[in-house]
């Protein structure tokens, strides 16, 4: 089969590898599509882990084989996959902190060599232990809406740590896939959304989500900053904002929320995912002002079902979000391209049935569906 192997930072190639041999409780699926996904683009970009390995973990596809004492799927059958699950029974898991966990810690899906997910790859192989995690696609959805269950996923896990009441207002600072969504989360649950974000065209499908207000930042600029904060004002009719979302990895823009946030209200990481950064911070506003910092990572396994619903129904449309389809061949050019986002570019997809780019902006499918 053909799969794009790390072979060290900022070396992917296309090589052939064996088809991975299931096990008696395994399946082997064929990827239809993987999503690229910021945690993977960090450790290729940043050589943060051994090679070789074959990232790719949004990954959705087709059975293609069956163990022995696998039941509840058969040949044929189109799945999206969750390669991290939890063990639902240790400490952490009973405290509800699934990203804890240590078997969920684990990836149990593989292309080969060390399991990283392998959606970079014609074939994986879906291991135990994550099966519960396998959610079947129906017939009427798209191998691209089964590949953003995981990440949706993610985004609803984060939006549950925040205690919100309906009509309150939230920040979402950064408009790219995962800040998109989660201005749609929060806006199908009743909250006032202000969206923020460098490029206009951003912000002009953070209306679409729903956001109330949106604002253009302009880094640097004290001005902008200072009608951010007359926004906030109006918005809130001078109370603070009652959370904010930082879907970027700016230290700035955590401390100026924590200025915008009410007292008792809340401040979310979703971004800072690299160790070793530091960033000042008025640590009274957390002890006095009582303004929470918390983060959230990973998926929350007790919602899939619910995330399926919403997705497959529509009601959470994702299908504007995948603007550019790589082939499998262009992998390399998928990850650069996530990496260094252009005005048009969102959600990037490797589609293995294609042999071309396909690129489509999320604003014209949004159009093309009205």
């Amino acid at each position: 089969m053909r799969a794009v192997v790390y072979r060290g930072a900022n070396d992917l190639r296309v090589e052939t590898l064996p088809v991975p041999a299931i096990r008696a409780g395994e399946l082997l699926v064929e990827v239809a599509i993987c999503g690229v996904c910021p945690t993977d683009i960090k450790k290729i970009k940043c050589g943060t882990v051994e090679p070789p390995r074959v990232f790719g973990h949004e990954t959705a596809g087709t059975v293609v084989r069956t163990g022995a004492l696998v039941r509840g799927f058969k040949i044929g059958d189109r799945v999206a996959l969750h390669h991290h699950v939890p063990c639902l029974d240790c400490h952490a898991c009973r405290h509800r902190a699934f990203a804890q966990c240590t078997q969920y810690k684990r990836t149990g899906i593989t292309a080969g060599f060390q399991p990283a997910g392998g959606g970079y790859a014609n074939y994986v192989r879906v291991m135990p232990f994550v099966l519960p995690g396998v959610v079947k696609i129906p017939s009427r959805n798209s191998f691209v809406e089964g590949a953003m269950l995981e990440p949706v996923n993610t985004v609803l896990k984060a939006v549950k740590r925040l205690a919100l009441l309906r009509g309150d207002t939230v920040l979402v600072a950064g408009q790219g896939p995962i800040g998109l969504m989660f201005t749609r989360w929060l806006a199908l649950r009743g909250i006032s959304v202000l969206a923020t974000d460098l490029l206009q065209t951003r912000l002009d499908l953070a209306s679409r989500f729903g956001a109330k207000a949106v604002f253009q930042v302009q880094p640097a600029r004290q001005e902008r900053t200072d009608k951010l904060n007359t926004v906030v004002e109006r918005m809130t009719h001078g109370r603070g904002l009652d959370a904010a979302v930082i879907a970027v990895p700016s230290a700035e823009v955590v401390r100026h929320s924590q200025q915008l946030v009410r007292g008792a209200g809340q401040v979310l990481l979703f971004s800072h995912t690299k160790r070793g950064e530091r960033a000042e911070m008025d640590l009274a506003t957390v002890c006095v002002d009582e303004k929470d910092l918390i983060g959230s990572y990973s998926a929350d396994f007790t919602l899939q079902d619910e995330v399926a619903r919403l997705i497959f129904s529509r009601k959470f449309d994702v299908r504007p979000l995948a603007t550019h389809q790589f082939p499998l061949e262009q992998t390399a050019a998928a990850v650069e391209l996530a990496a260094h986002p252009t005005a048009e570019s969102l959600k990037v997809i490797v589609n293995h049935s294609i042999e071309v780019l396909i690129a489509k902006g999320a604003m014209s499918q949004l159009s093309s569906r009205e």
